[in-house]
């Protein structure tokens, strides 16, 4: 008797300190309460086709949280998560996996029940044991990048067979909660005793909507929808994966690529090409209707791509070094002559947001900064940060004579029609994976060129470009730091000190600053939303002010084009293309077989 009032006990003041709910939100209220289904999926859409996807270069792994190996397109398909997002909120996330998540009020712990109808598709039941294998394969494993991820998690805890808990380090992390509702749930009873190191490709057991049906390796490999799916009717699920079978072709060139999807090789394509989206499309197939061009309106933050310096080679550790690069790209006459001026310039790490920077600090923000005076240029208090703009008639000259004043004040002369500090002449290389990013580089490349400087372009195929990025073993590369609806802790490992020469971590600039540890420290610990925006746009402002990056461009609208057999609902979401909500429409499908014999599925 002494035992079970105990144990009441503890319950009665566990419920007095923590809330419950199905679902979470980082900041405000969720959308959807008692719902049957998303408001962006046709609940009615029908199952069926092998439809095909294409990627670049090729895989070696199934298993995407090692720290080795290429991984497969797809891998998602897999495995279910605790939680679900939404496709039609920035940060809002449902019970899955976990159908109810218990959070102490002080943010000190979480506690997720498990749904007892889940089970992985050999049958076996999700416990708190596989939660808890998961967390310790995934985030405390080999990859670093995870490892500093999930760092503010002290520990996990099995309370039952259906709940499990994780204790935090730090309770002024708000963001926990729904990281940790992200994680993917392998099966303990299945990985336990394999060594994946050895068996890369060894086939994956999973809990989610697909299963890998077949393989090539380093070619293809065929996903096939899973019959006695868990979750099929749950509400998170209804209206997703219709497709019988999704089949990722690999491709080594963009442009065979394009070919082959006009021929009728695979079936969709997201493309990221102003040049192709203007011209590459043209043929037979498009003017019969029978491929669809279309242009998705999005509300995402653009994130940013650009030239990316390694400040930790000496050559870009001087910031005036790095100002004087980016005067001499000209983004104008690139819009103009190479992207059918289809492009945005991107004027912030978190463009098409609420937390890009603008104008000059003021208010919350600048009670931010103010502590780091020192160690900020005053620049960034008194002017509205701006990019170099030309007329884009190919005359660049004013942005290059900027550009030579700086590069003088920091110490290099122009001796012999090059450039050159202490007998040393500036020379370094652009590392690409993609061929497609030759002809951005190129007109910059002549540009620097007229300062002296020379930079040597080199393409290599993916395998090696993510090894050389893992060790950063580069000058310069061309890179994207994507942003999410709510930022937080990612911000750690794209630019946190302690991220910076950790091999295999997002950090491929080398940021090492205590003013924007401090600042990151402020977005994961914020409070409200208020404060979260405060501290993201000083975070973004001192990152444009130190010219880490060269920014490049951005377009607010998902370009997708696919073959007319695929149809997608009516509403579109705001934050993806969900893609997962699409199906077959089975007798276009037969109408383009007609007058395409070789099209066949």
């Amino acid at each position: 008797m002494r035992i079970v009032l105990f144990w009441l006990l503890c319950g009665i003041a566990l419920v007095a300190q923590t809330y419950s709910d199905s679902a979470l939100s980082a900041y405000g209220e969720v959308k959807y309460k008692d719902f049957k289904y998303f408001d962006y999926v046709n609940p009615n859409a029908p199952k069926g086709g092998h439809i095909k996807q294409y990627a670049l270069g090729s895989f070696d792994s199934f298993y995407d949280f090692l720290l080795k190996g290429v991984s497969a397109r797809g891998l998602n398909l897999l495995y279910d998560s605790l939680m679900v997002r939404s496709f039609d909120e920035p940060s809002s996330q449902y019970g899955l996996v976990a159908k109810r998540v218990q959070r102490a009020k002080d943010n000190s712990f979480v506690i997720f029940h498990l749904n007892e109808a889940a089970h992985f598709n050999d049958g076996v039941e999700i416990t708190a044991f596989d939660v808890e294998f998961s967390f310790n394969t995934i985030a405390k494993g080999e990859n670093p990048s995870m490892v500093q991820y999930y760092a503010d998690v002290k520990d996990v805890e099995v309370l039952s067979k259906y709940a499990v808990r994780f204790n935090f380090n730090n309770p002024k992390n708000r963001e926990l909660a729904l990281i940790l509702g992200d994680l993917p749930i392998l099966p303990k009873h299945y990985y336990a005793a394999a060594n994946l190191n050895q068996n890369p490709l060894k086939i994956p057991l999973g809990s989610g909507p697909y299963a890998i049906e077949s393989f090539d390796a380093g070619r293809s490999v065929t996903y096939k929808r899973v019959e006695n799916y868990w979750a099929k009717e749950h509400p998170t699920r209804v209206g997703y994966f219709n497709f019988d079978k999704i089949t990722f072709e690999y491709y080594k060139d963009d442009s065979v690529a394009l070919e082959a999807f006009k021929a009728g090789r695979y079936d969709f394509r997201e493309e990221t090409s102003a040049k192709n989206w203007a011209l590459g499309y043209e043929g037979k197939a498009l003017k019969q209707g029978m491929i669809q061009k279309q242009e998705l309106a999005h509300l995402l933050p653009s994130g940013m791509q650009g030239f990316v310096f390694n400040v930790r080679k000496s050559l870009f550790s001087d910031k005036r070094v790095r100002e004087a690069l980016g005067l001499a790209f000209d983004f104008e006459w690139s819009n103009k002559n190479l992207f059918f001026n289809q492009y945005t310039r991107t004027k912030s790490f978190f463009d098409n947001s609420m937390y890009a920077s603008s104008g000059v600090p003021l208010g919350a923000e600048l009670a931010l900064l103010e502590p780091l005076r020192n160690a900020l240029p005053n620049a960034l208090f008194t002017q509205e940060f701006t990019l170099p703009q030309s007329k884009g008639d190919g005359n660049n000259r004013k942005n290059l004579k900027k550009a030579q004043a700086l590069l003088k004040e920091a110490g290099f002369v122009f001796k012999n029609g090059a450039l050159e500090k202490n007998g040393i002449p500036f020379v370094f290389e652009l590392l690409l994976v993609s061929p497609a990013m030759e002809r951005v580089a190129i007109p910059f490349q002549r540009n620097l060129k007229i300062l002296g400087i020379t930079m040597q372009i080199r393409t290599v195929d993916i395998a090696q470009y993510i090894n050389r990025l893992r060790s950063f073993d580069y000058d310069m590369i061309v890179s994207v730091f994507p942003q999410s609806l709510s930022p937080g802790n990612e911000q750690t490992f794209f630019w946190g000190s302690d991220s910076a020469d950790t091999q295999g971590s997002y950090n491929y600039i080398g940021v090492k600053n205590a003013a924007v540890d401090a600042l990151i420290a402020k977005i994961i610990q914020a409070e409200s939303y208020t404060e979260l925006l405060a501290s993201t746009r000083a975070l973004d402002r001192v990152l444009l002010w130190e010219h880490y990056v060269i920014p490049h461009f951005h377009t607010k609208t998902f370009r997708v084009a696919f073959w007319d057999f695929l149809e997608h609902p009516r509403i579109t979401p705001a934050y993806e293309v969900g893609f997962e909500t699409w199906w077959v429409n089975q007798n276009r499908l037969e109408k383009i077989i007609k007058q395409y014999p070789s099209f066949k599925r």
